[in-house]
């Protein structure tokens, strides 16, 4: 196995924890609860708490991040196993 197979295989394996997290339930719910917490208290926030404020847009923002990465860490494992599915359907040169 050479080291691009070695990495084709991590992209495929890291890609499919990645869907397991999203797809968990607990971990959909954490972000759904710890989203609707933050816009309720960004919501009740004096305006004049700027620094409150900024933490809570920040915090609503990084959560969006971190769906956003794993998506990518999905979308870099189905690619790599649609390389690896390619390579597998070409026949080889003897």
């Amino acid at each position: 196995m050479s080291d691009n197979d070695d990495k084709l295989e991590t992209a495929i394996h890291r890609g499919a924890q990645a869907e397991a997290l999203l797809r968990n339930e607990l971990l959909q719910e954490a972000f759904v609860t710890l989203d609707a917490e933050y816009v309720r208290a960004w919501r009740v926030t004096p305006a004049r708490d700027e620094i409150a404020r900024e933490k809570l847009w920040q915090a609503v923002n990084v959560l969006g991040k971190v769906r956003n990465h794993l998506g990518k860490i999905i979308a870099g494992g189905k690619l790599a196993q649609a390389e690896v599915n390619m390579r597998q359907s070409k026949p080889r040169k003897t």
